[in-house]
């Protein structure tokens, strides 16, 4: 399992950080995702394609790359 790390730009509270996480866990191939709200950054752990995790993030209102 690799992991792999995207700057997430938007977030400004919990609740973006939970939509985040819930977005890029939905991506096939992700096993966890967590988000660091105070850093910017997404850690995503699985063997998911990086476009497939930025336009996950994309579509959840934020932008990631």
């Amino acid at each position: 399992m690799s992991k792999m790390t995207l700057k997430v730009d938007g977030m400004t509270c919990n609740h973006c950080k939970m939509h985040v996480e819930e977005a890029l866990r939905g991506v096939n191939g992700v096993e966890d995702a967590q988000v660091d709200l105070a850093k910017g950054e997404a850690v995503v752990a699985g063997e998911a394609n990086r476009e497939d995790l930025v336009k996950a993030v994309v579509e959840a209102g934020y932008s990631a790359q």
